[in-house]
């Protein structure tokens, strides 16, 4: 098996007592939920993967502030009618073994709002127009650090949660919101 398969970004987080269930247990949970509903004669839609695609407003901008966080630019579209004065309008970038798709103008909304923070006292979960998306990673702070010296936007700063999980908040350009985690280890 690939180092893209089926494991659990976090380690072994402890549940929280008002967390849900399924919280934090990640793809061997939800694969043994499948094998038993599978032996119980049930049909299960067997997902290979996921993908978002982001709605931006300048693609090119959306590739270098990837870039400025670490991912890379993993390939571009040009529409072949030349609508777009042939840029291009459709992309991905990539880092480890996640993708996400970048449309401009297109699929999605978009939208910054004028919130400073995303969570916390002052902070506005609902102000951003755009897609809020978990990534894990292996160190939050690490992260942080780089977003910080990147000078890009973090509206919520490396914190341990209730729900066993230390997470920041990275804000693009066009209002998507990157929750940055890794889970807390077991006491």
């Amino acid at each position: 098996m690939s180092s893209c398969g089926p494991t659990n970004p976090r380690r072994k987080p402890k549940r929280a007592k008002s967390s849900p269930k399924m919280f934090g247990r990640g793809l061997p949970f939800i694969v043994r939920l499948q094998r038993e509903s599978e032996r119980k004669g049930r049909e299960t839609m067997n997902a290979q993967g996921l993908t978002p695609i982001l709605n931006v407003s300048d693609i090119a901008a959306s590739f270098a502030w990837f870039e400025k966080w670490g991912w890379r630019k993993l390939w571009d579209w040009t529409h072949p009618s030349g609508d777009a004065q042939g840029k291009p309008t459709f992309g991905a970038v990539g880092s480890g073994c996640c993708e996400i798709f970048l449309c401009q103008g297109g699929q999605g909304g978009r939208g910054r709002g004028a919130n400073v923070a995303t969570f916390g006292p002052e902070g506005d979960q609902t102000a951003d127009q755009g897609a809020w998306m978990s990534v894990w990673v292996e160190d939050v702070d690490a992260v942080h650090k780089e977003c910080v010296a990147a000078g890009l936007d973090v509206t919520f700063p490396p914190t341990n949660m209730p729900w066993n999980v230390r997470e920041m908040h990275l804000r693009h350009p066009d209002g998507h919101v990157f929750r940055v985690g890794r889970g807390l280890e077991e006491e």
